[in-house]
């Protein structure tokens, strides 16, 4: 927290207030409070400590009658001193976790601000009078940047929450909504949900012409040449041509089925969602089924990249190049690489490896931790992601042919987990809270994009079977145990030895062959390797989480 360099604090509530205010205030030196919501009289006194508090509307005041006097006398202006700065200076301080769980505060300069000021409009043709609904917290850098390019637009900004998130899109019917992917999952499920429960003979006929929609998008994206490939080698103009007829062709006999179906039921859907243009989505990516279905009923879906080290928007997907898959091209004047995360190598297009970004919006560092700074940022200014991904190849023909070149997001190759809400969880400590069971061996937390955490549990057999013995659970000669039971064993126990942690383990994957060097899970200094525990369990994690 950066007691030394604030001079006032902004609160949102009182009772927000009076649950920090005696340590917070006993160590920094404010000169004012600002009271958003509620009232001044709810505070508790004696941990102002004499500091002036004004509530929201009294600095509004303030700022119109000392703006008066600017106005009115030159002699006022006179008392008045001006600081220069520069586009180079900094603008804000923004705080995250980083990847080791230690606060760090992100330096962002006017000039990171700017530019995302002045190029995120690539990412959809917003003007003056459209109307956004967002539901992101203020202080999230997403919602930082993108608030302060709409004001910059003239374009109208509602504010929801997740309680009236429904009633605010059926009445303000937002042109774009801006939100996480746990939102558009959760619509998703809603009219996945009121589908279900209609007659059978509308059941029959929506889930029909989703089918349909679904298969005319699929064919419409091979065509149109915007379907993700990682092979780098174009295929033949033959073979291109007959995928173009092939696909046009079923294409064009579905088409009638599927403008049918938009008239007489996407348009209703679309109508109970309340979005009018587009849907953006950042903090996460977005399950392909829930994407390929929002394709289907017409209501276009952009999914972004960023981080708060990169002001944060560094890519994009764009209206006329919607990739699904990807989360779009680089925004203006911002360039990408990916390296190889041991040797450090540029690796070419297709390859899989650590993501480097570099320009403008780039922080300066980590405010105070020259360390930190020096492992982020190389001296060429290349910012280490710390993600997995790959840039698709350019191809001149074929489904790939209008792909080229956008950034294709795998997962983290850091530790971090990103909850499709957007939440953050270090896996770690969780991890080191159900190690201290007997029962468990080795342990992956897992939950990359998905709703909540899981984890990938090898069980200590011999452990196991004694406490069933113990607890009278099998016979006392039983010389193994079902599947079931170690799963519920281990659930009991994940209950016991987490519970005080931030969050807790939903879904289990039990595995019987342990993590090794040999296996390639564990590395030579005997880490696990996530990312490779992950891909090897792939399939199964998939169910894990249907």
């Amino acid at each position: 927290m950066l007691l030394g360099f604030s001079v006032g604090l902004l609160i949102d509530n009182p009772e927000f207030f009076n649950r920090l205010a005696g340590k917070f205030c006993s160590n920094a030196s404010m000169r004012f409070i600002v009271l958003l919501w509620g009232e001044k009289s709810c505070l508790a006194n004696n941990e102002t400590l004499g500091v002036p508090v004004f509530s929201y509307k009294e600095m509004v005041k303030l700022g119109r009658e000392n703006r008066a006097a600017l106005i009115d006398s030159l002699d006022a202006r006179k008392g008045y001193r001006y600081e220069v700065i520069g586009s180079d200076d900094i603008a804000t301080l923004v705080y995250t976790s980083g990847t080791t769980g230690n606060p760090k505060g992100v330096m962002l300069s006017h000039k990171n601000l700017l530019h995302q000021i002045e190029n995120l409009g690539v990412l959809g043709p917003a003007k003056a009078g459209d109307r956004f609904l967002s539901m992101l917290p203020t202080w999230h850098t997403y919602e930082r940047a993108c608030e302060y390019f709409i004001f910059t637009r003239g374009i109208e900004q509602v504010y929801t929450t997740v309680r009236t998130l429904k009633d605010d899109l059926r009445n303000y019917k937002p042109d774009y909504m801006i939100s996480v992917p746990l939102v558009y999952e959760t619509l998703y499920s809603g009219i996945q949900k009121q589908i279900s429960s209609s007659p059978n003979a509308i059941k029959l006929i929506v889930f029909s012409f989703i089918r349909i929609s679904l298969a005319y998008t699929e064919l419409k994206r091979i065509y149109e040449g915007l379907c993700l490939t990682r092979n780098p080698e174009e295929p033949s103009h033959i073979v291109s041509m007959f995928d173009y007829l092939w696909s046009k062709t079923i294409a064009t006999i579905l088409w009638p089925l599927h403008v049918l179906a938009t008239k007489f039921v996407y348009k209703k859907i679309r109508s109970a969602i309340g979005i009018q243009k587009t849907a953006k989505s950042g903090g996460g990516s977005l399950p392909t089924h829930i994407e390929k279905f929002y394709e289907a009923i017409g209501l276009e879906v952009q999914n972004g990249y960023g981080l708060t080290e990169t002001s944060p928007c560094i890519a994009g997907r764009r209206p006329y190049y919607n990739v699904l898959g990807s989360v779009g091209h680089p925004i203006p004047l911002t360039e990408f690489k990916v390296v190889d995360s041991e040797t450090g190598e540029i690796l070419p297009p297709g390859s899989k490896g650590i993501i480097k970004v570099r320009g403008p919006p780039v922080m300066k560092g980590y405010y105070k931790n020259p360390l930190a700074t020096r492992q982020a940022l190389d001296e060429d200014g290349w910012l280490n992601t710390g993600d997995i991904g790959w840039i698709a190849p350019h191809h001149s023909v074929g489904r790939s042919r209008r792909c080229g070149g956008v950034i294709v997001f795998e997962g983290r190759a850091k530790d971090t987990i990103v909850l499709s809400s957007g939440e953050n969880v270090e896996p770690l400590e969780i991890e080191e809270a159900a190690l201290r069971s007997t029962l468990i061996q080795q342990i992956v937390v897992i939950g990359q994009d998905q709703r909540r955490l899981g984890a990938v549990i090898v069980p200590n057999k011999d452990e196991a079977l004694l406490a069933a013995k113990e607890a009278s659970v099998v016979d006392a000669d039983a010389v193994d145990l079902s599947k079931e039971l170690i799963s519920s064993m281990l659930y009991e126990e994940l209950r016991k030895w987490t519970s005080e942690c931030s969050f807790q383990i939903g879904p289990i994957l039990v595995v019987d062959e342990p993590f090794t060097i040999e296996s390639g899970l564990l590395t030579p200094t005997m880490k696990i390797r996530r990312d490779q525990v992950v891909a090897q369990y792939k399939e199964e994690i998939a169910n894990l989480y249907k």
